[in-house]
């Protein structure tokens, strides 16, 4: 049975160790894309002529990107190698060539200027019979060391003999650090890179071949596709390679991302960082939302569909599916029409720039696709808050369920892309796809009605963006002015509370000053009693006195 990866914990896995007596029986095509420098491109054949993989399982496709002179097959080189001539410019049609004639298993990206260990392609191959739906990464090293002969390159056992020193990918590999190991990162696709990285070759069936429109980026552009079509991305540091000299990146990095972020933004959904703008459409949507237009009348489908454009999420399409290619609108009695909701729909929708009509459900490289029934209309926030589910908890399918009765349930489907493709990739006979993308990604039922999602009829209507943002500042005037008074208030609150702690030590100072008095009168009183009693005395003792002279 196919292994079935959570997400992207391929930790799951228990590849053969590198050397061991395992038996490989898939085979490998590494693809080397070359513009001129032939003495590196003897390098790296010889490296791959001194591979511990079978001979027989490799195969090498060499493209020449349109060299001058032309490049040639040095004679140290992997026995199946074969050099392919591709004219026009650019690294991603190169590939392309390349990847079009392969016969391999898997496909195994490799630049021309790329030195693999003897072991790199059996490290990469060990995984790949585990799976069929992995992407590999190689370690590479960046070394400024002269050029080897390439007789001594395919006669040493320690290529760190020849190239050292070097420096580490110091990007990937803090990378894969803080996501320990890329299995806790919501974008694994990220260690793609074309130099050293080996797919199987089922993914790039799904996935499609490299963009030529990419100019730059097109490794990132690549392994987000991958992901979409169902990848696991596994680093793997006991597969290294030298690369001859420091990589683009690092001579002009920020030229580089300036131009590979203005055309990855297009394309690749999951950096959003890069997508500011609030409310302009790119060409891979980040929700692409599915609505039958035949399940429903012109009026459901139309209030489902204004719906979804009308929410908080911009970043989003719709695909309005029907018949559209066999329509043909009734001219004499339009009214008498058959498909007269579907002409409507058609009239409607088609300068919109957001929809979309097909004749069928077509593949999507979107990362969520809202599959919503017609008549069913989602709230401003609803979709929104799909979204912050299914990528919080890393869920594959958020269903919400809008009604239930004697005919069944009514839901919407919330879909992770990547998640129902892995689900296709690993599927055994009748397996429930659901089931499946529960078992590696997580499932969750929710409320329609809690999310916002309502019956046409009972659907509100849509504000005019004047409107809807003149409410808004209007309302975050209020709410500032109500915070600034909370603030006063609480001000205030604090001053009488200050005021009343200096009245309670007043209070307090009095109450101690009343004890004092009320002992000094203590005392004096007692004072003036032994006064009087002393006088009593003195006055006795005066009336003897009297007496015994008086009376002697």
């Amino acid at each position: 049975m196919t292994p079935r990866i959570r997400g992207n914990d391929y930790t799951v896995l228990r590849p053969p160790e590198l050397g061991s007596s395992w038996t490989p029986h898939l085979r490998v095509s590494v693809v080397v894309p070359a513009y001129a420098n032939q003495a590196k491109l003897d390098l790296t054949l010889a490296g791959l002529a001194r591979q511990t993989y079978p001979d027989d399982l490799l195969e090498v496709i060499v493209v020449d990107n349109g060299s001058d002179p032309p490049l040639r097959l040095p004679e140290i080189r992997p026995r199946d190698t074969r050099l392919l001539v591709c004219p026009t410019p650019g690294r991603a049609r190169a590939r392309n060539t390349g990847l079009a004639a392969a016969m391999g298993d898997v496909i195994h990206w490799m630049d021309s200027d790329v030195v693999p260990e003897r072991q790199e392609v059996e490290a990469h191959m060990r995984w790949h019979h585990l799976a069929p739906y992995l992407s590999v990464t190689t370690y590479l090293r960046f070394t400024t060391a002269p050029l080897p002969d390439p007789a001594d390159v395919a006669g040493t056992d320690d290529l760190a003999k020849l190239f050292e020193p070097a420096e580490p990918h110091t990007w990937i590999e803090s990378l894969v650090e803080r996501t320990h190991g890329l299995t806790r990162t919501p974008r694994p696709f990220s260690i793609h890179i074309g130099g050293a990285s080996s797919v199987s070759a089922r993914l790039f069936e799904r996935a499609g071949p490299m963009d030529p429109d990419m100019i730059l980026g097109q490794d990132t552009e690549m392994g987000y596709r991958l992901a979409q079509a169902g990848a696991v991305f596994i680093p793997d540091p006991q597969a290294r390679a030298y690369h001859l000299g420091p990589s683009m990146r690092m001579r002009d990095s920020a030229p580089i991302n300036r131009v590979s972020h203005a055309l990855v933004t297009d394309r690749v959904p999951s950096y959003r960082w890069l997508r500011t703008h609030p409310s302009r459409q790119w060409k891979v949507p980040q929700v692409e939302v599915l609505v039958d237009a035949t399940a429903g009348s012109y009026d459901d489908v139309r209030a489902t569909v204004d719906g979804a454009l009308a929410g908080t999420v911009t970043d989003l399409a719709v695909v309005l599916t029907g018949p559209w290619d066999r329509l043909v609108p009734e001219q004499r009695a339009p009214l008498k029409d058959p498909c007269l909701d579907l002409v409507l729909l058609r009239a409607h929708y088609t300068h919109e720039g957001r929809v979309r009509l097909a004749t069928e459900v077509p593949d999507t490289v979107s990362p969520y696709r809202l599959r919503l029934p017609p008549g069913w209309v989602p709230g401003e926030d609803s979709i929104g808050e799909l979204l912050a589910m299914a990528r919080e908890r890393g869920l594959g399918l958020v269903s919400v369920l809008l009604a239930e009765g004697a005919d069944g349930v009514t839901a919407a489907r919330f879909e992770r892309t990547e998640a129902f493709s892995r689900a296709a990739l690993v599927a055994a006979g009748d397996e429930d796809t659901d089931d499946l993308v529960d078992e590696m990604f997580g499932t969750f039922w929710v409320d329609g009605e809690t999310y916002g999602f309502r019956a046409a009829a009972q659907a509100g209507t849509y504000l005019n963006p004047r409107t809807a943002y003149r409410k808004r500042v209007e309302a975050q005037a209020e709410v500032e002015r109500l915070t600034k008074e909370v603030e006063r208030l609480r001000g205030q609150v604090t001053k009488w509370r200050d005021e009343a702690a200096k009245w309670r030590k007043s209070a307090v100072e009095f109450r101690r000053e009343i004890g004092t008095l009320r002992r000094q009168v203590s005392t004096l009183r007692g004072e003036v009693s032994a006064l009087r009693r002393a006088q009593g005395l003195r006055r006795i003792a005066r009336g003897i006195t009297r007496f015994t002279s008086k009376n002697p």
